[in-house]
């Protein structure tokens, strides 16, 4: 019965994206900028490889595959601080708006599945988002040489997709708190912004501040496991993003279910 409700709030929130114009444009605007960037940077990098093959100064094979992978990876997680909000914005604040919210918090569905559903099916739209960079990664890297370490890859993409859970995880809270999808966008990107320039703040603090916001930072956790570096704190710290955006949101509607009882 759980999977089951849980699969038709995770459907429903799904197909929306593909009804909504504003998904749409959003789509296109994060190609556009995302292809942009993915042909320029690849560019740049095979003219600089072009440029010491024939000045004779490359003595070495170069790790192209793996210089893109670092490069391309701190764009598009800029790209996706502004885009993630816009996408959460709308996974509450919509229904408040419309009134549907409240059949929500007075409906046999628990709080927890309402919210796991609605994370799953944004998250979902978030893969297709990111479906045609894959394609064009799988082009170029199966003719990579030396051949791309494949470990990399899969801890680059899977630190994304964490990064990108945490972040539409607590856009959703943010989102139960308003009516206001406009309000929603604001602060889950000033609240995303400072959990990612965290590390930065903790430079200028003593200890044990300074450890505790190093730790909390997501910028520093994302950027190690881009680099290969798998740390099991890292994927603990994003987790714990990630559930603690759907508890607070279960609290927030279950605030609401209480006050509607």
């Amino acid at each position: 019965m759980i999977l089951t409700n849980l699969y038709a709030i995770f459907r429903k929130e799904f197909q929306s994206y593909f009804a909504s114009p504003f998904a749409y444009i959003i789509a296109a605007v994060f190609w556009l900028i995302g292809g942009f960037f993915f042909s320029a940077i690849l560019e740049e990098i095979l003219q600089t490889l072009s440029f010491f093959e024939q000045s004779g100064q490359l003595s070495v094979p170069v790790d192209v595959a793996g210089q893109f992978i670092d490069s391309f990876f701190a764009v598009i997680i800029s790209l996706l601080l502004v885009l993630l909000p816009a996408l959460s914005m709308g996974l509450y604040s919509e229904e408040r708006k419309r009134g549907t919210l409240e059949l929500l918090a007075t409906s046999p569905v628990t709080n927890w599945v309402v919210a796991v559903g609605k994370l799953l099916g944004v998250l979902a739209f978030f893969i297709v988002l990111m479906m045609p960079f894959w394609i064009y990664e799988i082009i170029i890297f199966s003719n990579a040489s030396p051949p791309i370490n494949l470990n990399i890859i899969l801890l680059s993409h899977g630190a994304l997709i964490l990064v990108a859970t945490a972040i539409l995880s607590l856009g959703m809270f943010i989102s139960s708190l308003t009516d206001s999808g406009i309000l929603a966008y604001i602060l889950t990107f000033i609240l995303i912004l400072f959990l990612w320039i965290m590390d930065a703040i903790a430079a200028n603090l003593q200890e044990p501040f300074k450890s505790i916001l190093s730790y909390l930072s997501l910028f520093d956790r994302y950027t190690d496991l881009v680099s290969g570096v798998l740390d099991i704190s890292s994927i603990v710290l994003f987790t714990s993003y990630i559930l603690l955006g759907i508890f607070l949101t279960a609290q927030s509607i279950e605030a609401l279910r209480y006050q509607r009882s």
